[in-house]
C-alpha cells in the first residue's frame, strides 16, 4: 500500500507568495503526494483577545496578538488560485486545511476533493457537520483528543453525510516540537481497531524517525511540516523538516513501503542463489569404506548445500554406504 505523504507548508510561507511558491517547489522536488496550506479568516477564527501557544510566542512577536498573527498569514481566493495552478505545473496536489464554514467552502469551490480537519477543530460540531455535508474523504487529526472525543467526531462526520470508508484519522500530539515520550505512536493502532478506520500520523517530532516508523506500524497518510529554513521567523518554522530532510523522509517511507512486502514468508528470488552456498550437506567425517555403517562417527555437516539435507540426518545414519567415500564427498542416498 502507498503511503499518502502530505508536505505541511501550513503557515510557514510567513504571508510571502514568493516563499509559498519557493515550497511548492521544495515538496514537488523530495516526491510528496500533496503540498498542504491552511485556509482561514483571522476574523472567523480567533477572538481578539485569544491568546497565542506558549511556542508561539517563544518563536513569533511575543507582543503579537494571535489575532494579529494570524491576519499576516491569510492567504486570498486569488493566492490560493495561484497556488493551485503552480501545483497542477509541478505535479503536485495542492491541499489545505479550512479552518471555518466558510473555508470549507471556497476550497471546495476550487475543486479541492477532500477535507483535513485540524486536530483544534475536533470538538467544533457544527464545523465537523458541514465538512461531513460534502460527502467526501475526510483526514481528521487527533491532537489532544481522547477516544470519546473521537468517536463522538466520528459520528457527527458519518451522520451529516460521510460515510466512515472515507474517512482517515490521524493520531497527533499536538505540541511543537512534540516530546518523543509523549509521541505514544501505538496509539495508532488504538483507534484503528476501536472504530474500523483507517490511520495515518500527523508528525510534529524533530526528524523523520517516528514518521518513518508510523509506517511500518500501518500508517497510510503522514503529514509533516516543512520550511525552507528552521531559522526563519514564525510559529511552526522551528518544528518543520528542512528541504533535504523532506527529501530523506520521503525516501525512507518508499523503502519501507517496499520492505513490508506482502507477507508471505519464502525465499526471496535475491536470495535463492544463495541458498547452497549458505546451507549444509551430509557429508563424509573421514574416508568411508563401501558397505560401511553410516553413523555420527563418519558422516557431518558441512557446506555446501548441495547434497542431501541435514534434516534427512535420522535417515542416513544406520544405513551402509553404498561405495568409498573420501573425506567431505557428498553422501548419496
Amino acid at each position: 500500500m502507498r503511503t499518502l505523504i502530505i508536505a505541511e507548508a501550513g503557515v510557514n510561507h510567513n504571508g510571502d507568495m514568493g516563499l509559498a511558491r519557493k515550497l511548492i517547489d521544495v515538496a514537488a522536488s523530495a516526491g510528496a503526494d500533496r503540498v498542504k496550506f491552511q485556509t482561514f479568516r483571522a476574523d472567523r477564527l480567533v477572538t481578539i483577545q485569544a491568546r497565542k501557544a506558549d511556542y508561539q510566542v517563544q518563536l513569533a512577536d511575543a507582543g503579537e496578538t494571535q489575532h494579529a498573527m494570524l491576519r499576516r498569514l491569510e492567504l486570498t481566493p486569488d493566492m490560493h488560485v495561484e497556488l493551485i495552478t503552480l501545483c497542477r505545473s509541478r505535479g503536485i496536489q495542492f491541499f489545505s486545511t479550512g479552518f471555518d464554514v466558510d473555508s470549507l467552502d471556497l476550497l471546495a469551490s476550487l475543486g479541492i476533493d477532500s477535507f483535513k480537519i485540524p486536530s483544534g477543530e475536533i470538538t467544533n460540531l457544527p464545523y465537523l457537520r458541514h465538512v461531513g455535508h460534502y460527502g467526501k474523504p475526510v483526514i481528521l487529526s487527533t491532537g489532544m483528543a481522547n477516544m470519546e472525543e473521537i468517536e463522538a467526531a466520528l459520528m457527527a462526520i458519518e451522520k451529516a453525510g460521510t460515510p466512515r470508508a472515507k474517512m482517515t484519522v490521524l493520531h497527533c500530539t499536538t505540541e511543537y516540537p512534540a516530546p518523543m515520550a509523549e509521541v505514544n505512536l501505538r496509539a495508532m493502532l488504538t483507534i484503528r481497531d476501536a472504530f474500523g478506520v483507517a490511520v495515518g500520523y500527523s508528525d510534529h517530532t524533530p526528524g523523520i524517525e517516528v514518521a518513518t516508523a508510523a509506517v511500518a506500524l500501518g500508517a497510510s497518510v503522514i503529514e509533516k511540516h516543512f520550511t525552507l529554513d528552521r531559522n526563519l521567523p514564525g510559529p511552526d518554522h522551528k518544528a518543520s523538516l528542512e528541504p533535504d530532510e523532506l527529501k530523506a523522509m520521503v525516501s525512507a517511507i518508499r523503502n519501507v513501503e517496499q520492505a513490508l512486502g506482502d507477507g508471505i514468508k519464502c525465499a526471496s528470488p535475491s536470495e535463492l542463489k544463495n541458498r547452497p552456498i549458505s546451507r549444509k550437506s551430509i557429508v563424509a567425517a573421514r574416508s568411508i569404506e563401501a558397505g560401511e555403517i553410516l553413523s555420527a562417527d563418519n558422516v557431518t555437516v558441512k557446506r555446501p548445500g548441495t547434497g542431501v539435507s541435514p534434516m534427512r540426518w535420522d535417515e542416513v545414519l544406520g544405513k551402509r554406504a553404498s561405495r568409498h567415500y573420501e573425506s567431505d564427498e557428498a553422501i548419496e542416498l
